[in-house]
């Protein structure tokens, strides 16, 4: 059988475009084929994110926070947040949210294979799989296959291990959630910790890495625990669930169209999807999933051009990383100087996209000229 689209990857993105699709009157007919070697079911992940409007997932939001903290061993700040909430959704309940609502669609198929690779020609695209060759008009990959090579001199990887904790007791304050905490010490680079709670009871605890490679099993259980009992002053509490994660952190290129096929379209990580700067994904891919929508409304190439904008954004990220790999100033140090000298809702729209050419440059004078500068005209050239 020929599909429409085959979405090759079950992650945030496939399901995100699959959601998108399947909401669309004009598109949720079309012939799907959605192909991962998980069968997600697990909560293997939590996605936090911030937005000032409610979202497309509001409905599965497990919690939301109005008021932040930021903490370093020689400032701390509290704020509230007048724009923006800063919200959390699960992983298990993202994955139930939309495979419930494939459930209604016969339209759309399911396959749990590896994939081995995917071809296109001028007029269509093909996936292989350990068992078979399916072809669609159109392929959006969020699987590796085409991402640039990760080398310790061009990248970072975010890497961070975060466990849900009960606590007998009440000890936390469930109206303000810590954003960065980075009273720990900082050897393996910018470290620093998520507290957000969801009761007065309960909360995800994360350690949380820039650093050139992930650590032992160990280094981790042993930082969480330090942290919890140290800093937190906990000292019974039952772990209710784990969890871990990569996310690279680049100056090298992710395509948004492998191969020069207008046929293939990457998206995720793998489309250049994930911040640079800082690893957030959520809300960038809600966002080309929007764009995509739109153009195959339009019976348009789904490709989402990279606008002047976007390429202002990514000069941005790419000059922070490389002050950060370069040693110019640890990450520490700059968020510092950014929460100290700029107000918090100024940081969080230009973490997301979303700030104006003033607030850049506020940004552009807050933070050391010298390293900024340097590291800036090298990511021209």
């Amino acid at each position: 059988m020929k599909y429409d689209y085959i979405i090759a990857g079950a992650g945030c993105a496939g399901l995100s475009l699959l959601y998108g699709l399947l909401s669309d009157e004009q598109l949720q007919h079309k012939k799907i084929l959605l192909i991962d070697k998980d069968t997600k079911k697990s909560n293997d992940r939590t996605w936090c994110f911030w937005e000032k409007e409610a979202g497309i997932f509001e409905s599965i939001v497990h919690y939301q926070w109005k008021k932040l903290e930021f903490l370093t061993t020689d400032f701390e700040t509290k704020f509230d947040l007048k724009q923006y909430k800063y919200k959390m959704i699960r992983g298990l309940d993202f994955y139930n949210h939309v495979l419930k609502l494939a459930s209604k669609f016969t339209n759309v198929t399911f396959l749990n294979e590896d994939i081995s690779a995917i071809n296109a020609d001028e007029k269509s695209a093909k996936v292989k799989t350990s068992k078979k060759v399916y072809t669609s008009k159109y392929v959006f990959n969020s699987t590796a296959l085409f991402n640039p090579k990760i080398t310790t001199k061009n990248s970072l990887l975010q890497h961070f291990k975060g466990w849900v904790i009960k606590t007998k007791t009440p000890v936390f304050n469930k109206e303000v959630g810590t954003l960065m905490d980075f009273r720990v010490h900082q050897n393996q680079g910018a470290t620093f910790m998520y507290v957000l709670p969801t009761s007065s009871t309960e909360a995800l605890i994360e350690y949380t890495l820039f650093s050139k490679a992930v650590l032992k099993e160990a280094a981790y259980v042993t930082e969480l625990k330090n942290y919890i009992k140290n800093t937190l002053k906990i000292d019974e509490y039952e772990i209710l669930h784990q969890e871990f994660g990569v996310i690279p952190m680049s100056l090298s290129k992710f395509t948004r169209q492998p191969k020069a096929s207008k046929n293939i379209v990457n998206i995720g990580t793998a489309g250049g999807f994930t911040k640079a700067s800082s690893g957030y994904t959520f809300q960038f891919i809600q966002k080309n999933t929007k764009a995509i929508i739109k153009n195959l409304r339009e019976d348009k190439i789904p490709l989402k051009k990279i606008s002047f904008r976007e390429k202002m954004y990514h000069w941005y990220d790419k000059t922070l990383l490389d002050v950060l790999l370069s040693h110019k100033l640890q990450g520490k140090e700059v968020f510092s100087i950014m929460f100290k000298k700029l107000p918090p809702e100024v940081i969080l729209a230009f973490l997301g996209n979303e700030s104006t050419f003033l607030e850049e440059l506020r940004i552009m004078n807050a933070v050391p000229i010298k390293a900024f500068l340097t590291s800036g005209l090298k990511q021209l050239k």
